[in-house]
C-alpha cells in the first residue's frame, strides 16, 4: 500500500485519476450545472519541532545545515507545511481548495497549498469554465480584482460581499449575503462528510508531494461515495407486495 500511494503522488497520477473520474461522471450524466461553489479547509499534519532559526530558514526556502547532516532527520522534516492562526486557534498543515457543482454537489476540481496561503490566492485556478457561469464564495474572495476576473470570464459574481474599513454592510448587502448562503452552504457539506465519515482533516505524512497526493485522494473518495449516493436515489424503488 505504501509503495502504490507513494508512486501515485511521485508520479503526479493523482490528477489523471480525479479527471478520469470526473469524465465518468460526465458519461453517467452528472456534468457539472447550475453554477460552482469555491472553499477551502485546512489539513492538518504532524507539527515539527524546529527552532525559531530553523523556521526562519525553511520560510526562505532553505534547508538547515544541520539537517542535511542527518538524512534520516531531513526525510521527517516536512518543509512545505506552514502555520495558520484562525479563530483564536494555531493550526499547521495546508489547504484543500475546491470547486463543487451546485446542482450534484460533487468536486469538479481541487488545488493543494500550505495553510498559510489565502484562500483567494488560487481563486483562478480551480474555476471550472465547463460549469454555468455563476460562482459562489464566501467574502474571503470578494476583492475588486476578482470580480474583474469573474467579469471578464463572464462570470455571474454571487461572492459574499464584505464590510469596509469605513463601515459595516448595508441592509441591502445582508440580505443578499443571507440569500447566497443558502446555496454557499453546500460546500461547507463537503467537507463536513469529509470530518465526519472519512477520518477528519489531517493526515499523517511529510511534504507537499505527499500531501497533495493524498488529499487528492480524499477528494476523489468523496466524489465515489457522492456518485453511489445519488445513483442510488435515481433508481426506482422496489414496489413490495
Amino acid at each position: 500500500i505504501w509503495l502504490y500511494r507513494n508512486t501515485l503522488a511521485e508520479g503526479g497520477w493523482i490528477d489523471q485519476l480525479f479527471g478520469k473520474f470526473n469524465r465518468h461522471l460526465d458519461k453517467a450524466g452528472l456534468k457539472a450545472q447550475e453554477g460552482q461553489i469555491i472553499d477551502a479547509s485546512i489539513v492538518e499534519v504532524p507539527r515539527q519541532r524546529n527552532s525559531k532559526d530553523e523556521n526562519d530558514q525553511i520560510k526562505k526556502g532553505e534547508t538547515p545545515q544541520e539537517w542535511k547532516k542527518e538524512p534520516d532527520k531531513l526525510k521527517q522534516k516536512d518543509v512545505d507545511a506552514r502555520w495558520l492562526r484562525k479563530n483564536g486557534v494555531n493550526h499547521y498543515g495546508y489547504k484543500n481548495h475546491i470547486n463543487v457543482d451546485k446542482k450534484h454537489k460533487l468536486i469538479r476540481g481541487f488545488e493543494v497549498t500550505a495553510a498559510s496561503v489565502h484562500d483567494s490566492e488560487v481563486f483562478e485556478e480551480i474555476l471550472d469554465e465547463k460549469n454555468r457561469k455563476r460562482v459562489w464564495a464566501d467574502s474571503a474572495y470578494r476583492s475588486g480584482k476578482k470580480s474583474r476576473i469573474l467579469k471578464r470570464k463572464g462570470y455571474e459574481n454571487l461572492v459574499h460581499y464584505k464590510a469596509n474599513r469605513g463601515g459595516p454592510l448595508t441592509p441591502a448587502q445582508e440580505k443578499l449575503n443571507k440569500m447566497r448562503s443558502k446555496v454557499r452552504v453546500r460546500v461547507e457539506h463537503v467537507f463536513g462528510h469529509m470530518e465526519v465519515a472519512m477520518g477528519g482533516n489531517w493526515l499523517r505524512v511529510v511534504g507537499k508531494v505527499r500531501a497533495r497526493m493524498k488529499i487528492g485522494m480524499r477528494n476523489l473518495v468523496y466524489n465515489m461515495q457522492r456518485f453511489v449516493f445519488i445513483v442510488g436515489r435515481m433508481r426506482p424503488k422496489a414496489v413490495v407486495t
